[in-house]
């Protein structure tokens, strides 16, 4: 099986699966006084650091969560608390996990303005900024788009939020540990991370907070991470997440040209070989991320077809199995036809140049059959 679905999940990293392991023997509760705890207390706060390294900012402004729908619905629906009324802004292709919240919070008095996109997937920050009306509390547009890979112009939008005086949230989840991305250079005020997606254990992320930020918590307990989560932490999965954390910031650099390579031979193949289109901007775009329409298929049934030997995806892998088009494609001026023949191929740190090939090769293959 050639894995080519990267931005659904990733395998764990064997450095990962042993940090874990060891874990095991930290049975302590962290909130605990004695030295039993104390020693829990010291990993997690270890992991905190590695999460912060890799994000550049204060290992302070790390809140552990259970991923990244967690996350982003503390940063949305705790911002939103503390005004009890107001108005959001966000974009017409985030991830359920954003629009989701969002609409839920419309349906109890808040209002929203959904950002449209061009037809490379992108956000225009002077459309944001039109959008902003004097009780916007909360803008949140996505780094990266999880179907596309097309980046956000995240720090522009937050120039303009900080300018108004308007927290601003970017959902990370899928470009942290696929590209280097500094804190200091977002210009956010809370960012989401997902360990999943770069080779660390599910159930676990991460919310950056920035200090100074005032929000209410969505879940109520003790006192744990700075009172916005409470809950007994899950240290397996957080020592695996900072080891995750500090092994991409260890190998970036290698990453990310690896991957780019990687991506750049699977369209140049399949280029040669099918009519086929890419989607999303050219350049702007995560490195390991492939979303192209291939002309006279329906992607479902080339992805169901080669289930056995490759894994990759019909657009977003949240909406496996619903045979329409993705919004996101729809919303850059795909048509139902294009939309429903594209799929995402997104490549990841363990591939190999020979699988790259192989993968062509079938994939040109399995289609060209289907066509005759």
């Amino acid at each position: 099986m050639i894995y080519l679905d990267c931005n659904a999940t990733t395998p764990i990293d064997e450095e990962v699966k042993k940090a874990m392991m060891d874990a095991f023997s930290l049975y302590g509760n962290p909130s605990s006084s004695h030295s039993i705890g104390m020693a829990a207390r010291a990993a997690v706060d270890r992991a905190r650091k590695q999460v912060s390294d890799l994000i550049r900012c204060d290992s302070s402004e790390i809140i552990f969560t259970s991923g990244g729908t967690e996350s982003n619905n503390l940063a949305i629906i705790g911002t939103a608390y503390k005004y009890r009324r107001g108005h959001i802004i966000t974009s017409v292709i985030e991830h359920p996990a954003i629009l989701n919240p969002v609409k839920w919070l419309e349906m109890n008095g808040f209002e929203a303005t959904y950002i449209r996109v061009d037809s490379s997937g992108i956000v225009d920050p002077d459309d944001v900024k039109k959008a902003i009306r004097k009780d916007t509390i909360l803008i949140t547009i996505m780094h990266s788009n999880n179907e596309t890979g097309v980046l956000q112009p995240i720090k522009e939008i937050g120039m303009i939020a900080h300018e108004n005086n308007i927290t601003f949230h970017t959902d990370a989840a899928q470009s942290i540990g696929k590209m280097d991305l500094k804190i200091p250079e977002l210009m956010v005020d809370m960012l989401t991370v997902v360990s999943h997606k770069f080779y660390g254990p599910k159930g676990v992320g991460a919310l950056y907070l920035r200090n100074g930020i005032d929000m209410m918590p969505i879940m109520f307990g003790a006192g744990h991470e700075r009172g916005m989560r409470p809950g007994t932490e899950n240290i397996i999965g957080i020592l695996g997440f900072g080891k995750a954390c500090e092994i991409a910031l260890r190998d970036m650099s290698f990453r990310c040209e690896h991957l780019v390579k990687l991506r750049d031979m699977l369209f140049s193949l399949l280029e040669g070989r099918l009519v086929i289109k890419l989607n999303g901007h050219k350049t702007l775009r995560l490195p390991n991320t492939l979303n192209i329409a291939i002309e006279g298929i329906v992607a479902d049934d080339i992805v169901l077809k080669l289930s056995n030997k490759i894994a990759f995806s019909s657009g977003s892998a949240c909406h496996a199995g619903l045979r329409k088009p993705s919004p996101v494609l729809k919303a850059m001026g795909l048509s139902d036809k294009d939309a429903l023949s594209s799929v995402r191929l997104s490549v990841g740190k363990d591939n190999t140049f020979e699988e790259i090939k192989a993968a062509a090769e079938i994939i040109t293959q399995t289609i060209n059959e289907i066509k005759d």
